[in-house]
């Protein structure tokens, strides 16, 4: 089974097990999130949102805050102005645990899994 969620005015395909990385959320690392925003759950029978699953909930660990590479932008003009800025967006890596779609059907991480054995402790 997997989920369409929207976190922070995205979009994210999951399923349980993933790695994803979302715009920075004012969570603690380690703490447990629960994301209702649900669109679309797929599998033996799909849920469509319209526009969001009422009950059906996508359970998430915060894995770490940090930030992504450096992107370098560089604007000249014809002359002399030449500028070169960098950037780092922030962001939150969160490890998807549990996929509910409101009607009792459940898909949990698999613990022998390698993102399991390495994050859930």
């Amino acid at each position: 089974m997997y989920g369409v969620v929207e976190i922070g005015g995205h979009q994210y395909k999951v399923q349980a097990g993933d790695l994803i990385d979302v715009e920075k959320l004012n969570k603690d690392a380690g703490s447990m999130i629960e994301l209702d925003q649900v669109l679309f759950i797929g599998g033996d029978k799909p849920l469509v949102g319209s526009p969001v699953i009422g009950g059906a909930k996508i359970t998430a660990k915060v894995i770490m805050h940090d930030r992504s590479r450096k992107v370098i932008v560089f604007k000249r003009k014809p002359g002399a102005y030449k500028r070169k800025n960098g950037h780092r967006q922030h962001f939150t890596a969160l490890l998807i645990t549990e996929i509910n779609d409101g009607n009792g059907n459940v898909a949990k991480i698999d613990k022998a899994s390698k993102n399991a054995t390495k994050f859930l402790k």
